[in-house]
């Protein structure tokens, strides 16, 4: 099964106030790292670039180090003729030409579900369904990764490139 994951969920894996989307966020994104299942685009790659900066929970090259770890997983890239497929499908289910990119990425790289609370879940694109996976965060066992200081570690902190 492959997952497609919204911005929102790598941002959570950052935000040490994220509270239990936090902890569900890392170990989604380590589940989907392990098998080689996680699909991002590079609409995510630039958006989480951004908000980790923005909302200060990196600095730039922290921000950049996620984003070249991420990179090395699998990323929709983006061309002409996929905007105008995107925004042919945010036009069909009247969402945000933005949405329909993350959208449209899901579906391009054949996943089965995409991971965002920005979309109402259970939404269905073709073979994708939207999958909140921080409806029941409050009662999702928080995964033991505790550092010698007691806080959990987001999961991509440096490139894995050699």
């Amino acid at each position: 099964m492959k997952a497609f994951f919204d911005t929102n969920v790598v941002v959570y894996a950052y935000d040490g106030n994220a509270g239990s989307k936090r902890g569900r966020a890392i170990a989604l994104i380590e589940a989907h790292v392990r098998s080689a299942s996680l699909v991002l685009s590079t609409q995510v790659l630039l958006e989480a670039y951004n908000a980790l900066v923005r909302a200060a929970l990196l600095d730039k090259e922290g921000a950049l180090a996620v984003v070249e770890a991420l990179a090395e997983e699998r990323v929709v890239t983006t061309d002409a003729a996929f905007v105008v497929r995107a925004i042919r499908l945010a036009q069909r289910h009247r969402l945000s030409h933005w949405d329909g990119m993350i959208v449209q990425a899901a579906v391009d790289a054949g996943c089965t579900v995409l991971f965002s609370e920005d979309l109402h879940a259970g939404m269905r694109f073709g073979d994708v369904e939207v999958v909140n996976p921080f409806l029941d965060a409050v009662r999702q066992p928080q995964p033991s990764q505790a550092t010698s200081t007691g806080k959990r570690e987001a999961p991509v902190r440096k490139s894995r490139r050699k």
